[in-house]
């Protein structure tokens, strides 16, 4: 008696998940044995996809196993990995279970560049190995008992949970296997054979009638919930249908057996007759209907014997009255049964590939605190630099410390020669020439890279459009203009990167140009230098005084400070500390990440100190630099001053411009340098993402080019031809009722098996009446033709001229394309007087054939035949 139902396994195409994983990880990651680690881990992924997926699996737990521990790596690397079409672009293929295909067709499959989408569907195969697992139990035993009603719950659960998550993991219409109709029915399906189990394990165990009276009619209950729920919808296989029809019935009559017994116990026997009145047509109906799906001889026997002794009993001894069907009291109903969650981990043996790999949540808020670390850090480096540069500045329009130093007016002040010694050992000019001459190389380069990138994007989404206009609205997929807007936006946002670094490199070559000579002059040799220097003697005398003490005072402990800097920014660059920790700890309490706030507090816990001795030291050379000023205004009205002092102390301050504009030229030049290095890293990173997304884009194209062309095979290929009226109508005129499909509510009598109407016979044409016809006068020619052949009965309502059949009948034939169609053997004419006028032509038209795989053309009326021709329909 028991037929339990199962489901099939979707089938999946095989995906490599190593290689988009691993580029991932390798641009995500820094070298080490951390990104091999998860590289090695992405390899294992791929090889468990393989085993769970890749091959047919036993129905044996060992198999189950193995596909829960890849739900359970898909729901652990989720929050990971930033799957998406424009990321990481991983496109899944999913045929639809319950679509066997057609000849040309194929079967109806699915694909798309998403991680709900492969959950979804590997937690559909999850359900439906465990239905089957279920389905090979021994239900002769308590083990086999158990471990089916734990597989019927867990594939129940399963396949609730996706009718549950379907819609919001898939970001268009699922295929029918997967959609919310379909997997409810089927979880309610698993559920109704759930209590079932339990219904035959409380048999098995003897338990109280009226206990399992209760589990039968909850499990007839499911089953016919279960029926109604796809009873006017073609989402299951056709055999599912008689099965839940029939299983319904049988455990109605079940609760009606056993609730007969505790009738009987309780001396109610004309109530017990009545129950098993009722059990026995339902059985009877079960027999009649789906006898080739489930066998219930042995039900319909113990049924009616019970019936034939209760009848004995009450018609000689007890003579009790049998109630009606609708007045027996309702059978109570017990669910053991329900839904198990959905919980990960799902398998017990699982253990996560990726363990040390932080969630995406976590990686992207680490990416945004070390943003705002690195503008803490450029900003408080970039206001000590602007002021160490303001102090140059200052002091080389002040000519200082040369004014002090230049004692006998006719040497290279010492300041003067240290400044061209530094200039010299750096490479001098040279060094600057070559590093411009560099930049225009770098910057081409990496154009070059962008505009690539972008023309792949280009070219892709020309080719999309292409096919979105020819397809039109088959053509079911996310358009690439959308799609690429993030690539777009990056490559928008790289173009204005590189248009501001071309306006940088233009100042640093128009501040070079100025200053050139001067820094030439400072690479030569000290006899050169001395000689290009003018002779004066303007400090002569103020040297020992007390206000060129003061200066040089002033002057020492300005280096200090420049000296403090050079070490605080190297304190600030060297500053490290890991938020990983901070964010997991975070999420883990909350379930979520608070970057700012987090971030904010932090940063001002390590770097606060930094901060305030950076704003200590702009403070001290802001003071420093006033009393430095003051003390020059003094120095200034106390030397000599003539034309020749002048014009010395102005090459000077030039040749202390000139080094301070070589130092900062050569910082420029090589961080210039050091950008368009790490911009090219970016950019081939953007360019890996471009060629990636178009190639996933170029395989997604290819796939759904093919489903189109399988689609468009399975199309006919002419309009669908309306019966003859002979099948629509019956005899009487009218139409013949529908076959009714069972309604298998508590208590409903199933309805007869609906037989097709009768195919009416051939019309018999006697050579005498096709002879007489022909040879008819014109005038009475079509007497005969319309005339009945047989008067109607009485008391029958005469036949619409509609009705009668269009042509003589025979066995259908195909007109499929590629198929030859069925076409009518010509008859011999006769002389027919309204040939000529019919075809307007002076002879009769030969036969026509028509060519294979076309619809017949319409033959020649007939002469002597009864009925009108048949409509032609072309074939499209």
């Amino acid at each position: 008696m028991t037929n339990f139902i199962s489901v099939q396994l979707k089938k999946a195409s095989e995906v490599d998940l190593a290689k988009p994983l691993c580029k991932f990880i390798q641009q995500s990651y820094p070298g080490g044995d951390a990104q091999a680690e998860h590289c090695r881990a992405a390899e294992e992924l791929s090889k468990l996809r393989k085993s769970a997926l890749g091959r047919p699996l036993d129905k044996h737990e060992s198999a189950l196993e193995t596909v829960l521990r890849y739900y359970d790596q898909l729901c652990a690397i989720e929050p990971k990995f930033p799957f998406s079409e424009n990321q990481v672009c991983v496109t899944f293929t999913w045929k639809d279970a319950f679509d066997k295909g057609s000849l040309f067709g194929g079967s109806a499959k699915l694909a798309l560049a998403s991680l709900g989408y492969e959950k979804t569907c590997v937690l559909f195969n999850c359900g439906a190995l465990a239905s089957q697992i279920a389905a090979e139990q021994n239900l002769d035993n308590d083990e086999g008992l158990k471990a089916a009603a734990k597989h019927y719950q867990f594939a129940s659960g399963a396949f609730q949970h996706i009718k549950d998550t379907v819609l919001s993991a898939l970001n268009r219409e699922p295929t029918v296997d997967i959609s919310p109709d379909t997997v409810g029915t089927l979880s309610l399906i698993m559920l109704a054979q759930a209590q079932e189990v339990f219904f035959l394990k409380a048999t098995r165990d003897k338990m109280k009638d009226g206990i399992i009276a209760k589990l039968a009619n909850q499990a007839a209950d499911y089953y016919g919930d279960a029926y109604k729920q796809c009873q006017y919808k073609d989402t299951l296989p056709k055999e599912v249908f008689p099965v839940l029809a029939a299983k319904h019935c049988i455990m109605q009559a079940n609760a009606e057996y056993h609730q007969s017994i505790l009738a009987k116990q309780q001396k109610k026997f004309g109530e017990e007759i009545g129950r098993l009145q009722h059990a026995a047509d339902l059985v009877k109906t079960v027999a009649s209907r789906y006898d080739e799906y489930i066998n219930v001889k042995d039900l319909v026997d113990k049924i009616n014997r019970a019936l034939t002794a209760a009848k004995k009993d009450n018609d000689f001894i007890y003579h009790d009255r049998v109630p009606d069907l609708k007045d027996l009291e309702s059978i109570g109903k017990a669910s053991l049964v329900k839904s198990t969650p959905v919980v990960v981990p799902l398998s017990q043996k699982f253990t996560d590939l990726f363990e040390k790999m932080v969630p995406l949540q976590v990686q992207q808020s680490v990416s945004v605190y070390n943003q705002r670390k690195a503008d803490l850090v450029n900003r408080s480096i970039a206001q000590m630099r602007e002021a160490t540069n303001l102090a140059n500045g200052v002091l080389a329009s002040l000519n200082l410390p040369a004014a002090i130093e230049d004692v006998s007016g006719d040497t290279v002040p010492q300041s003067i020669l240290n400044k061209s010694k530094s200039v010299i050992e750096q490479g001098g000019i040279q060094t600057v020439d070559q590093l411009i001459k560099d930049l225009p190389e770098l910057l081409q380069r990496n154009k070059e890279i962008l505009d690539e990138s972008l023309r792949l994007l280009d070219e892709e989404e020309t080719t999309d459009n292409d096919l979105r206009t020819k397809f039109k609205e088959r053509w079911q997929r996310t358009p690439s203009n959308e799609l690429y807007k993030p690539l777009r936006a990056e490559g928008a946002s790289y173009h204005n990167i590189l248009s501001k670094a071309v306006q940088a490199d233009g100042q640093v070559k128009e501040r070079y140009q100025a200053h050139r000579d001067t820094i030439a002059l400072l690479c030569k040799p000290e006899s050169e230098l001395n000689a290009a220097i003018p002779s004066a003697n303007p400090a002569k005398t103020l040297q020992g005084s007390e206000v060129v003490n003061v200066l040089k005072t002033l002057l020492a402990n300005l280096d200090e400070v420049k000296k403090e800097r050079e070490q605080l920014e190297n304190d600030l660059k060297s500053v490290n500390f890991d938020m990983t920790s901070k964010f997991l700890t975070a999420l883990a309490q909350d379930g979520a990440i608070n970057e700012e706030a987090i971030s904010v507090t932090e940063l001002d816990r390590i770097y606060g100190s930094y901060t305030q001795k950076v704003q200590e030291s702009l403070k001290k050379q802001e003071e420093l630099l006033k009393n430095i000023q003051n003390a020059h205004q003094d120095f200034s009205k106390m030397k000599q001053s003539n034309n020749e002092s002048n014009l010395r102390e102005e090459v000077l301050k030039n040749l202390a411009v000139a080094n301070d504009n070589f130092v900062e030229l050569v910082a420029n030049l090589k961080e210039g340098t050091k950008f368009y290095n790490e911009l090219t890293e970016f950019l081939l990173k953007f360019q890996n993402k471009c060629s990636d997304i178009v190639f996933a884009r170029k395989t997604e194209r290819d796939e759904l080019l093919k489903d189109l062309q399988q689609s468009i095979a399975r199309e006919p290929s002419a309009p669908s031809i309306p019966l003859p009226t002979y099948q629509t109508t019956s005899a009487g005129g009218s139409k013949p009722a529908a076959s009714s499909t069972p309604t298998p509510a508590p208590r409903t009598m199933v309805g007869t098996k609906p037989q097709p109407p009768a195919r009416p016979p051939p019309p018999v044409i006697s050579a005498a009446s096709s002879s007489s016809s022909a040879s008819a006068p014109s005038g009475t020619a079509a007497a005969p033709a319309a005339a009945p052949a047989a008067a109607p009965a009485p008391g029958a309502s005469a036949p619409a001229a509609s009705t009668a059949p269009p042509q003589a009948q025979g066995p259908p034939y195909p007109t499929y394309p590629g198929y030859p169609g069925y076409c009518p053997m010509p008859m011999p004419l006769a002389y027919n007087s309204y040939m000529y006028g019919q075809y307007n032509l002076p002879y009769a038209p030969a036969p026509v054939f028509q060519n294979p795989g076309q619809a017949p053309y319409p033959a020649p009326q007939q002469p002597g035949y009864p009925f009108p021709q048949q409509p032609f329909y072309p074939q499209q």
